[in-house]
């Protein structure tokens, strides 16, 4: 049987990154993409988690600004390891604007004819805000205890709870209020309906009924699909 963490994530900044941009809005959904969490938590391109990529190697500055999810993930699935996505437990925003102007006299070159202010708006996730999420691995994962995430790379406190031993169920309907990859589980489950999280690079999906093989806990109201890795299609 898998081990499976439960995991809360404190923040201790504002977290932003652009989930919609409308106009010069841009806006950070209180969901966090399971694809992001896999980085955050230190999982990819790890030596000692044998998830180490030699053709497209991760680091913080690459010098190229590529996504590789799938040279990235697939790593973990060899090695039995799962994100979920996350989701908002409790949240409140903050809206933040920028502001910059052409700053062209700094240097020798000509003025242009209009100084025309470039600016936009933020709405970022606060700090104190608490998200979940949930770890599955074939073996004990020691996690870190403060992690960075997002654009402003945000401080952010993680506590991992290591659940019951996970008791194993055939497959039929189950309701899945959480967020999850509709990659991950529709080819090895029945996707009967679903709300769409619009987010790049995967849209998310959540309060979920579908048809297939499950795992609950002794004591604990949760039903966590089972059989979920990393598909890209």
């Amino acid at each position: 049987m898998p081990q499976i963490y439960r995991c809360t994530l404190e923040l201790h900044d504002s977290l932003y990154f652009a989930t919609r941009e409308i106009g010069r809005l841009y806006e950070t959904e209180p969901i966090l993409h399971n694809y992001a969490l896999a980085y955050v938590l230190g999982l990819v391109d790890n030596p000692q988690l044998n998830t180490a990529v030699v053709e497209h190697p991760y680091c913080y500055f690459c010098a190229e600004q590529v996504p590789q999810y799938k040279a990235h993930l697939i790593p973990l699935n060899q090695q039995g390891i799962y994100v979920t996505p996350g989701w908002a437990v409790h949240y409140t925003t903050t809206l933040n604007t920028w502001k910059y102007t052409d700053n062209c006299y700094h240097v020798e070159m000509k003025q242009t004819e209009r100084n025309i202010p470039s600016f936009g708006r933020t709405k970022e996730i606060a700090p104190e805000s608490l998200f979940e999420f949930f770890v599955i691995t074939e073996k004990s994962l020691s996690l870190p205890r403060w992690v960075r995430i997002g654009k402003w790379a945000s401080k952010a406190k993680l506590e991992a709870t290591l659940l019951p031993i996970p008791q194993h169920h055939q497959a039929r309907e189950i309701n899945v209020p959480f967020p999850l990859n509709p990659l991950d589980v529709m080819f090895t489950n029945q996707i009967l309906s679903y709300d769409t999280v619009n987010m790049p690079p995967v849209s998310l999906i959540r309060n979920v009924r579908m048809v297939g093989e499950f795992y609950t806990f002794e004591g604990l109201d949760l039903k966590l699909p089972a059989q979920m890795q990393y598909r890209f299609g």
